[in-house]
């Protein structure tokens, strides 16, 4: 096996795959918030989207589409930019809630969290200096 192609070049190891009842939706909401890039959006038989691929820099986010109530997932996403009170404040206009105002905290980030409408947690953060020890 070719050590190159044990994964797909333009992919980083580690993927967040978050399922919901609307990947759609979810896809919208990274896009907007994070001035996410499509990647790929692959319709289900009824058209709705049944997996997609948004990139967040040279992050990679995937969302899928529950085919059972069971098969949802919630999850804790923790994304860093540039700036954490702009970033903070399009994803409430976007129809998240506030979990945590933007701060600055002793590990050196200023950082804030929302929920979005399928429950899941996006911490986002601007580094300002190293951790105070």
């Amino acid at each position: 096996m070719d050590a190159k192609r044990w994964k797909p070049e333009t992919y980083p190891q580690v993927i967040p795959y978050l399922v919901v009842d609307d990947a759609g939706a979810l896809m919208d909401f990274v896009l907007k918030v994070f001035d996410g890039v499509p990647a790929d959006r692959v319709p289900g038989p009824d058209g709705n989207v049944q997996h997609g691929e948004v990139r967040i820099g040279a992050s990679m986010v995937m969302v899928g589409r529950a085919r059972t109530p069971d098969a949802r997932t919630t999850s804790m996403v923790y994304v860093y930019v540039p700036d954490v009170d702009a970033t903070y404040a399009k994803a409430l206009a976007a129809g998240a809630t506030s979990v945590q105002a933007p701060a600055d905290q002793s590990y050196g980030d200023r950082s804030g969290g929302v929920r979005d409408a399928f429950g899941n947690q996006w911490w986002m953060a601007t580094h300002l200096r190293p951790a105070s020890g």
